[in-house]
C-alpha cells in the first residue's frame, strides 16, 4: 500500500525501525566506529573503543545487527562485527524518502512540457550541443571540465544510441548523453550520463523532458544502471534526477579541483528493471 505521500507502509515501517535504532547515541557511536574500522572488529575492541562494558557492547552490536546496520560472524570464542555495505546507500535513500525529496522508485517524469521536443542528435546539431556545453561550463556548477571538449573526443566515448538533443520550435535548447563507465563486460550496462540546457532555457522542463527520454532509453535497451556526479550546489538538478528515480548514493568530498579549488559531488544512481535490486 501506498500512503497519500507516495511512500509505501513496507518502506515507512522499515526506515521507522532503522530510525528507532539509532535513536540511541551508544549505537550511533558504535555504527560510526564499525563503519570506519579498516575491517572487522571484535566486539571487545569495539567495546574499548566507545568506552562502554562488553556487555552493553554486546548488548547494542545484536540491536544493530537485528536492523541490517552490521553483520555479525564467529571466529573461535570471538564475535567480529562489520558494517553492512548496503546500509551506506540504503540510509541516504531513506532520508531523502522520509523528506520528499525522491519518491520511492519512480519511472521518469511525467508532467512533460508539450512545447519541448526530443530527437536523436544528429550530426548536424554538433555546433548547437557544443555551444550548450561551453554555456554550461560558464555556470560554474555543471562540469570539471573548463574548455569545451572536442567533436572527435565527444564523439568518441559517447554511446551512439543514447544521444538526445531537445529543441523548441525547431531550435536545439538541450542535450543528454551516456557513457560507459567501463570497458570490462562486467560493467557492459552501468553508463555515465549528462544532461544540459542551454542560457535562456532553463526552468522550462527542457532538462525533464530530456532525462524522461534518456531514462525510458536506458530501460528499454541494455543499461540497467545510471549514474551521475552533480555539484551539491545544482539543486535543481539533483531534485530533477531524484524526480527520475536516481536516489543519492553519498557525497564524494574533495573529489577534485576546479578552477584550483577542491570541491564535492554527489553520487547518484538510477536502477533500470534489469537491475533493481527489488
Amino acid at each position: 500500500m501506498v500512503t497519500s505521500t507516495g511512500l509505501l507502509d513496507q518502506d515507512a515501517e522499515a526506515y521507522a525501525a532503522w530510525f528507532a535504532c539509532l535513536a540511541d547515541p551508544t549505537r550511533v557511536r558504535l555504527l560510526h566506529a564499525v563503519a570506519t574500522a579498516p575491517g572487522e572488529i571484535a566486539v571487545g575492541a569495539l567495546a574499548e573503543v566507545i568506552g562502554v562494558t562488553q556487555p552493553t557492547c554486546s548488548h547494542h552490536v545484536r540491536k544493530l545487527a537485528d536492523v541490517g546496520f552490521v553483520r555479525l560472524r564467529k571466529e573461535g570464542t570471538a564475535t567480529l562485527v562489520s558494517v553492512n555495505a548496503a546500509c551506506c546507500t540504503g540510509l541516504p535513500h531513506a532520508a531523502d524518502a522520509v523528506m520528499g525529496t525522491v519518491v520511492t522508485r519512480p519511472c521518469c517524469p511525467s508532467d512533460l512540457p508539450v512545447d519541448v521536443a526530443v530527437r536523436a542528435m544528429a550530426d548536424d546539431d554538433w555546433s548547437d550541443v557544443r555551444r550548450i556545453y561551453t554555456e554550461g561550463i560558464a555556470t560554474g556548477n555543471a562540469t570539471f571540465e573548463t574548455e569545451t571538449p572536442s567533436r572527435r573526443s565527444l564523439d568518441a566515448k559517447w554511446l551512439h544510441d543514447h544521444r538526445w538533443v531537445a529543441e523548441i520550435d525547431g531550435e536545439v535548447v538541450g542535450w543528454a548523453s551516456a557513457t560507459p563507465t567501463s570497458t570490462r563486460d562486467c560493467y557492459a550496462g552501468v553508463a555515465e550520463t549528462s544532461v544540459y540546457v542551454g542560457d535562456g532555457h532553463r526552468g522550462r522542463g527542457v532538462g525533464k523532458a530530456l532525462l524522461h527520454k534518456q531514462v525510458t532509453a536506458a530501460d528499454a535497451s541494455r543499461l540497467w544502471t545510471l549514474q551521475t556526479s552533480i555539484f551539491p550546489e545544482n539543486r535543481a538538478s539533483i531534485a530533477l534526477h531524484h524526480s527520475a528515480g536516481f536516489r543519492t548514493v553519498g557525497v564524494r568530498e574533495r573529489i577534485a579541483q576546479h578552477h584550483d579549488t577542491w570541491r564535492d559531488t554527489v553520487l547518484l544512481e538510477r536502477r533500470g528493471p534489469a537491475g533493481s535490486p527489488c
